[in-house]
């Protein structure tokens, strides 16, 4: 596919951007991060850092992997890992509205804009199932996630399939589709979510931890409990352009899997960050060198460092295991008086 080439079916956001927030953009991935990448690619030789394409694919991948596991910490401590593949399948039902829009009423609305909006929706709803419908956890994103899934399918299906192949991009992630734009929203939408977190970060660690006692102390569960559910959606649709819905939820979960061994939530956090960005910028890269998909190879370096990780929290408990078995044997080996031979 041709990196400047638009999916049938899709209207390609750059061209609704004009005016100053258009100039703006130009000048930060085009002057800024442009001029650096093509620095970096004079200076090391690696031709692929001057295409503008692969510019906004590590840019997209950079993003991706701040703020997947910062958000996926929070997440995987509530024991809430899933709730990205829930809000993955309904930003797939928002970017088939979106698709689906464009096509029959000949609108122009970017359809990553319209994943977001249900996204969040979406995110706000399972939140309402658990607080309000009295609805268990894994029940709520269930409900959410195969009903989101059955409005995708049948918005594609409703066009007698002209917009599917649009939405393959969406579905499997790529490369060559992350658009000027859509770099410049991913970014933007990075900038918001470390600033959420990092203004509410007590609440929301406390809220993690102890939700119980969060509400003693006066404060507002819910909203705090909506707010990390509306970032996880954010995280999601931005990382839909390269991871693709399938494995969206894989950097809300596997880097922050990886660092379990990691001690204290701010170095396991920043552990989980450092992790995701190996993940995707190898990625990234094995997918351009390769020629294959830029999803799943980084979810299997991914995977790789999280096995890695096990080996070698599993090498370095040995000896203590070890030492502590010796230790709980001679606590129960019976006490000798020095009758044993009368």
């Amino acid at each position: 596919m041709n990196p400047n080439d638009t999916p049938r079916g899709a209207v390609d956001p750059a061209l609704t951007v004009a005016g100053p927030i258009g100039e703006l953009r130009d000048v930060i991935l085009d002057g800024v991060w442009g001029g650096a990448m093509r620095f970096v690619a004079e200076v090391s030789g690696i031709d692929a850092l001057g295409f503008a394409f692969m510019q906004r694919a590590y840019l997209a991948a950079i993003c991706i992997a701040l703020i997947g596991p910062l958000v996926g910490t929070f997440l995987v401590h509530r024991e809430m890992a899933m709730i990205g593949d829930t809000l993955a399948h309904s930003a797939f039902a928002g970017v088939a509205a979106g698709l689906f829009a464009n096509a029959v009423f000949a609108v122009t609305l970017p359809p990553l804009l319209v994943a977001l909006v249900v996204a969040s929706l979406a995110a706000l709803l399972v939140q309402m199932l658990i607080d309000y419908a009295g609805a268990y956890r894994d029940t709520s994103l269930a409900i959410v996630l195969t009903g989101s899934f059955a409005i995708g399918s049948v918005l594609i299906t409703a066009t007698d399939g002209g917009i599917s192949v649009g939405i393959n991009a969406y579905l499997f992630g790529s490369l060559a589709t992350v658009s000027r734009t859509n770099a410049a929203l991913l970014l933007g939408m990075t900038i918001v979510v470390g600033a959420a977190i990092a203004l509410a970060y007590r609440p929301l660690l406390y809220v993690t931890f102890d939700e119980i006692g969060a509400r003693a102390a006066g404060l507002d569960v819910a909203r705090y409990n909506r707010l990390l559910a509306v970032l996880t959606a954010v995280v999601v649709v931005g990382a839909m352009q390269i991871m693709g819905v399938i494995l969206v939820a894989a950097m809300l979960v596997i880097p922050v899997a990886t660092t379990t061994a990691v001690s204290g939530f701010k170095r396991s956090a920043a552990a989980a960050v450092a992790v995701g960005q190996f993940a995707t910028i190898t990625g990234v890269t094995l997918s351009y060198v390769y020629d294959v998909a830029a999803g799943g190879t980084i979810v299997l370096v991914a995977i790789s460092a999280y096995l890695a990780a096990a080996v070698a929290n599993r090498i370095r408990r040995r000896p203590v295991d070890a030492r502590r078995t010796r230790s709980e044997g001679a606590r129960s080996a019976p006490i000798s008086n020095g009758d044993d031979g009368e």
